[in-house]
């Protein structure tokens, strides 16, 4: 889109970023790499690499020291979350986990357990308690994606699912001057792909079907008073970049209700 377009946004450039992960606006933001001048916007981007767990925006809890890489193993140490679910098992699941059911919220399918969470929902059906470990952050990704498809709800979600900060003020500022919308995405994650964990954070790469490929986000978990938040990109930038197309799901734990 042209600057001049991003600007007269009511939301802001950053803000729209922020939540095109899985509203209407990723679907607008798709046809427009596809139909884009540049052709080169059609080539599938690699798989990511596992790297380090990426530094994490300061919380209000000491985080444990980063570990080598994302095979994590068992922490019994580890503390329950705010709704009392045990840690658990801390391996990182590269097979699909066991859930309970399949749950729509917020149009979007999400899965529900007993053992990994959501442990509370909201009224307003916001998702929310899940376990300490990594399938726990791997269910509070797929409830992430379902709380910021709702448009309508972008302020109270904002403040409920983000990593308080510098940057989640700026998302609030943005949101409380745009207005709202009645639009929820359609758009299902149908599969993952940990980057990275360690005990207080998580990195994950999400896989959406549009159109005949699978457009991918990442969402970087941390662990904030007794629950997993969504770490906020710095003001101006896209929550999920980068952004990246796949032909198919080889490269991911294909894990979806639908």
């Amino acid at each position: 889109m042209s600057k001049d377009k991003d600007e007269k946004s009511p939301y802001g450039a950053g803000f729209i970023a922020a939540c095109i992960v899985v509203g209407a606006v990723l679907i607008c933001g798709i046809v427009i790499i596809f139909a884009g001048g540049d052709r080169s916007a059609h080539a599938i981007a690699p798989a990511q690499q596992p790297v380090e767990a990426a530094s994490v925006q300061p919380t209000d809890e000491p985080a444990s020291a980063p570990a080598s890489g994302p095979a994590q193993t068992s922490r019994p140490e580890r503390r329950s979350g705010s709704c009392g679910l045990p840690a658990g098992d801390q391996t990182v699941p590269a097979e699909a986990p066991t859930a309970d059911g399949w749950d729509v919220s917020r149009k979007v399918v999400v899965p529900r357990s007993s053992t990994y969470g959501p442990g509370t929902t909201d009224s307003d059906g916001f998702r929310h308690c899940f376990a300490h470990s990594p399938t726990g952050a791997v269910y509070a990704a797929y409830s992430a994606i379902a709380a910021i498809a709702d448009q309508s709800k972008l302020v109270p979600t904002v403040k409920k699912l983000m990593v308080p900060g510098p940057a989640t003020d700026s998302l609030l500022r943005q949101a409380a001057t745009g207005g709202s919308s009645s639009d929820a995405s359609t758009v299902q994650v149908v599969g993952y792909r940990v980057i990275a964990a360690a005990p207080d954070q998580v990195t994950l790469m999400l896989a959406m079907p549009v159109e005949s490929v699978y457009m991918s986000a990442n969402l970087t978990l941390v662990w904030h008073q007794g629950d997993w938040r969504v770490q906020p990109p710095p003001p101006g930038e896209a929550v999920g970049a980068p952004f990246s197309q796949h032909r198919d799901l080889s490269d991911f734990v294909k894990w979806s209700g639908i």
